[in-house]
């Protein structure tokens, strides 16, 4: 009983085993996928011997995806029929569902891109630290409901980035970073009048784009409210800017991939994205007049309250 028993496992076993030298070939490309991101974490982690040609490194690499290839080729069996399955529901999701090989690929590509370029994390700030200066009329010059702000932000959306596909769980927020784009491409800082804030309603700014920092802020936050964005303006001493909600961090992880390898590649290019964590756990991130890019450096870093508009 126990000889049949082996021999019916080995039967079914040999069924389900590919042929050399496929088996080889797939251990291998499925070691290779394990091996880049471990290699990265272990490469900014361990101290740089400085070996010539960066020698160390190239050895280390060899040294992970050996030891990941014969601990994989090891159990062969089971990782290529977890392997055929994986296929089998990735051709399902491609057909059917609204998970695909491409979102498969996005997905690996955004997680090897962050990890080797992760942005820039700033302190964790409890919100309405002080009362927010000319709150009420700030309030009031937001008119994201305005038909000419609403047009404007659309127009903007219409012109930048309108053909960016397979991101569409991040849309709304590619849709604000082209408001954001038309507005601080086209901004020009005016000071107020001597002795004395002007506050500038949203529609008012968009006859010739120009102002102080809050005009700026109410500008951009009207226009990325009308169109489905959650602003929120920062005040530091002697400024303001304004912030967009982006969500978690995997959000920022998807979100300073498109940044940066399709939005703004130029104007972010060697550089980082700069954000904020509130006391929830959000994380926001900067739009001020003075950044290139969203995410880009802030102006000024002491904060001493937040107006959140949601």
């Amino acid at each position: 009983m126990v000889q049949i028993n082996k021999t019916n496992f080995h039967l079914v076993k040999s069924k389900f085993q590919l042929k050399k030298p496929w088996d080889r070939f797939v251990i291998f490309l499925l070691s290779t996928l394990i091996t880049i991101p471990l290699f990265i974490v272990l490469h900014q982690n361990l101290i740089d011997p400085q070996w010539y040609f960066g020698l160390d490194r190239v050895l280390l690499f060899i040294l992970v995806l050996g030891i990941i290839f014969f601990a994989l080729y090891a159990l062969r069996t089971i990782i290529i029929v977890c392997f055929a399955l994986y296929l089998l529901v990735l051709v399902y999701g491609s057909m059917f569902g609204n998970f695909s090989f491409n979102s498969v690929f996005e997905d690996y590509n955004t997680m090897l891109y962050t990890m080797n370029n992760d942005p820039f994390p700033q302190d964790i700030i409890i919100a309405k630290l002080l009362p927010f200066p000319n709150k009420s009329e700030i309030l009031m010059a937001i008119e994201y409901k305005n038909p000419k702000v609403r047009n404007f932000a659309i127009m903007a959306t219409t012109k930048h980035f309108k053909n960016i596909k397979g991101y569409s769980d991040y849309r709304s927020l590619i849709q604000c970073f082209a408001v954001f784009k038309e507005i601080n491409s086209r901004w020009n800082y005016v000071n107020d009048p001597k002795n004395g804030d002007y506050i500038a309603t949203a529609h008012e700014s968009l006859l010739y784009f120009s102002g102080d920092c809050d005009d700026h802020s109410i500008l951009m936050a009207a226009c990325i409210r009308s169109i489905g964005g959650t602003p929120r303006l920062i005040h530091t001493k002697g400024h303001i800017y304004p912030e967009i909600l982006i969500g978690s961090m995997k959000d920022l992880e998807k979100v300073n991939f498109i940044i940066k390898n399709i939005l703004f590649i130029e104007e972010s290019k060697n550089k980082q994205l700069n954000y904020h964590i509130d006391e929830h756990g959000q994380v926001w991130l900067n739009l001020d007049y003075t950044a290139k890019y969203p995410g880009g450096p802030f102006m000024s870093e002491e904060i001493l309250g937040a107006l959140t508009l949601e």
